[in-house]
């Protein structure tokens, strides 16, 4: 190799790996991909136009989707949307109505028309539209938050928290190192023995059955949230013990 392709040889190296390491700065300094959200345009206007149709022939009879109520039935929009949805997710969403809508005939429609259902009741919520139309996969991981970000569910919310039983305190027992509260997720269940602890903790209250054998475990609550986010306790449903420890 003479010197003059030796030296180009080695400026041709130095060109690429600048290269890549610029690009490997530029991915880090992006950070991980932010998850979307329903503000984020996940529907099209003509998906919601089709959904509107679907809704007034195997909806409408039931439901409401109106901001301030109206018919018979649940409301899909409003107050009612955000308290029933909100802190989840579109594809929760999707798969709720595909299983159970319409009444007493769930699963009934085609999978395109549901997620059509799901783009009108997004848009009867002023959430805005995009360029592409919602799928089954598109739906996945799209969340239900405010538009100021994630905040606490409201009270009455059927929940899953997972922490430390510490005892008990008067009525209530205590559960401590407990995380946030979620809306119940049955494929999530499987990792609640090993998922990292939280910070809070919960007065659990109403517990039908004593928990004295379970004190110092790790356990995982399902209940209603009695006030905002849980902060006057939870109406306790359910407890699995997942571990003998909290360690």
């Amino acid at each position: 190799m003479t010197d003059t392709v030796f030296r180009i040889s080695i400026l041709f190296a130095v060109a690429v790996l600048t290269a890549v390491a610029v690009t490997a700065a530029g991915r880090q300094a992006a950070g991980p991909p932010q998850s979307k959200t329903v503000w984020d345009g996940v529907y099209t206007q003509e998906q919601a136009a089709r959904g509107a149709a679907s809704f007034a022939s195997s909806c409408a009879r039931c439901h409401a989707i109106e901001a301030n109520g109206g018919a018979e039935g649940r409301n899909l929009a409003g107050n009612a949307f955000w308290d029933s949805f909100r802190e989840s997710t579109v594809d929760h969403l999707l798969d709720y109505v595909s299983r159970n809508m319409p009444n007493g005939a769930g699963g009934t429609l085609s999978a395109s028309t549901y997620a059509d259902l799901i783009a009108y009741i997004l848009s009867r919520n002023d959430l805005p539209s995009g360029p592409n139309e919602l799928t089954k996969e598109s739906a996945v991981g799209v969340q239900i938050i405010a538009k100021s970000g994630p905040g606490e569910l409201p009270n009455g919310t059927l929940v899953r928290i997972v922490g430390c039983l510490a005892g008990k305190e008067g009525n209530a027992w205590i559960l401590n190192s407990a995380t946030a509260p979620e809306r119940p997720n049955p494929a999530a269940d499987a990792n609640d023995a090993a998922r990292p602890l939280g910070t809070r903790s919960y007065q659990l209250k109403f517990v039908l059955t004593s928990l004295d054998r379970y004190v110092g475990h790790r356990l995982r609550v399902r209940g209603l949230l009695i006030g905002e986010g849980g902060r006057d306790g939870i109406n306790v449903l359910e407890t699995d013990s997942l571990a003998e420890s909290c360690k």
